[in-house]
């Protein structure tokens, strides 16, 4: 069986990389085009106050309010600004432990095992990953025994073969989008 396993992965990851067309069909956050300086000035703005008006954020930026319209429409539109989902604490869901499972597939599976994953509600985020892992699976849960539960749903997953789960013990660092900002924002008056 093992054998068998190492076979699969050979086989599949022996492909040639995808071509630019199919590049064309990723989603479009995976390939927004950078925002310009005003664009992060209106961003910044927006992270400072989340629920401000165009108005406002017109003023804060000093553009024109069609203007400020105009560019955060297109800012959505180009899946630069994410879904309110991100602003929500999964404690209060009654979900206060979060962790992180290493998943390691039959690459041949993959979108089989993504689709599992994404029917069970505690799995916050998916990403691949390149190295032994092929899957980093970003979880929360009520406490230990739900942990357990959840990683046991993720490792019957079929064409899951391994996985190695890591509580968060503390987050350090949370989330943060603007000194990424910071450094594309616009010099001077507009």
């Amino acid at each position: 069986m093992n054998n068998q396993r190492r076979s699969d992965r050979a086989h599949c990851t022996a492909s040639a990389p995808p071509t630019l067309g199919e590049l064309s069909t990723l989603p479009h956050h995976d390939r927004a085009a950078p925002v310009d300086g005003v664009d992060a000035e209106i961003l910044l703005a927006l992270t400072a106050h989340p629920r401000a008006t165009t108005i406002a954020i017109a003023e804060a930026v000093g553009i024109s309010r069609n203007t400020a319209h105009a560019r955060i429409a297109s800012l959505e539109e180009r899946g630069v600004l994410g879904s309110f989902e991100r602003r929500v604490d999964p404690a209060a869901t009654g979900c206060p432990l979060t962790a992180f499972i290493t998943t390691r597939v039959v690459q041949r599976l993959l979108d089989e095992v993504a689709a599992h994953l994404a029917e069970i509600p505690e799995v916050l985020q998916v990403h691949g990953l390149s190295g032994a892992a092929d899957l980093l699976v970003h979880v929360v849960a009520a406490d230990a025994d739900d942990l357990y539960r959840i990683a046991g749903m993720v490792l019957a997953i079929p064409g899951v073969e391994r996985t190695d789960t890591a509580l968060v013990m503390r987050e350090l660092v949370g989330y943060r989008i603007a000194p990424l900002l910071e450094r594309r924002r616009a010099p001077g008056p507009r």
